[in-house]
């Protein structure tokens, strides 16, 4: 009981995990095209979330190694766990796929609204893989204990663009009440979506990668899983 149990949280944390990198770097492909399009000039911004999104791709490859290790495909989740699906849908009262980019190009509220839900979420996700570190049952998978190692490494980087661009601009800093959106959405998939996954007797796994349909972009993995020593 005690092995199931352990194998159905981590295979339920890399499911959650890898659809979150993958709704990531697909999402940022377009705040890559609302920047490129609001500011081509600004290089160094341009540059700085080209890295973001290469290194939600990167993780994104990790986790999928880690499942092809387990000989498993991960379970099917849907963005009702994705953090920035949620929080985008909430202050834009739309999904990601329909935001009209061409709007919040031309307005510079929406803009950055879209950079503070950016900078909320980013922050988040590095907080959770600080307390996932000290997991028990993450610390007894030394590939998982790897990945998370290598996203704590990497997150501070994540929000630094967009709240660089938030106070370049002079604009404000999340108030209380994003910050509230944010911990309600984090709070909400912990204690209630997270439990019914659990739950689920019949919950499937997915039968093709979230990747599949990524032009160019299948399986480039420029790094190793093997734990270091």
């Amino acid at each position: 009981m005690k092995t199931w149990f352990r194998r159905r949280y981590l295979d339920l944390l890399g499911s959650i995990y890898i659809y979150n990198e993958h709704r990531g770097y697909r999402s940022i492909d377009r705040v890559l095209e609302a920047v490129r399009r609001r500011a081509p000039g600004d290089h160094a911004l341009i540059a700085a979330i080209e890295k973001h999104r290469a290194d939600e791709r990167k993780h994104y490859v990790m986790f999928r190694r880690w499942f092809e290790l387990r000989g498993e495909m991960p379970y099917h989740i849907d963005r009702t766990c994705g953090h920035i699906d949620r929080f985008v849908e909430i202050m834009f009262r739309s999904t990601i796929d329909d935001l009209d980019t061409d709007q919040i190009v031309a307005r510079d509220e929406l803009f950055e609204r879209l950079c503070r839900v950016i900078t909320l979420t980013e922050q988040r996700g590095y907080r959770q893989v600080e307390i996932l570190l000290r997991h028990p049952l993450v610390r007894g998978d030394p590939v998982l204990m790897r990945i998370f190692a290598i996203i704590e490494r990497d997150e501070p980087s994540h929000w630094a663009p967009y709240e660089g661009w938030l106070r370049a601009h002079g604009k404000r800093d999340p108030n209380w009440w994003e910050h509230a959106i944010d911990s309600f959405i984090h709070s909400e998939l912990l204690f209630l979506k997270l439990p019914l996954l659990f739950l689920h007797p019949r919950l499937r796994r997915r039968t093709e990668w979230a990747d599949a349909q990524d032009p160019a972009e299948r399986l480039a993995s420029p790094f190793s899983l093997t734990p270091a020593h």
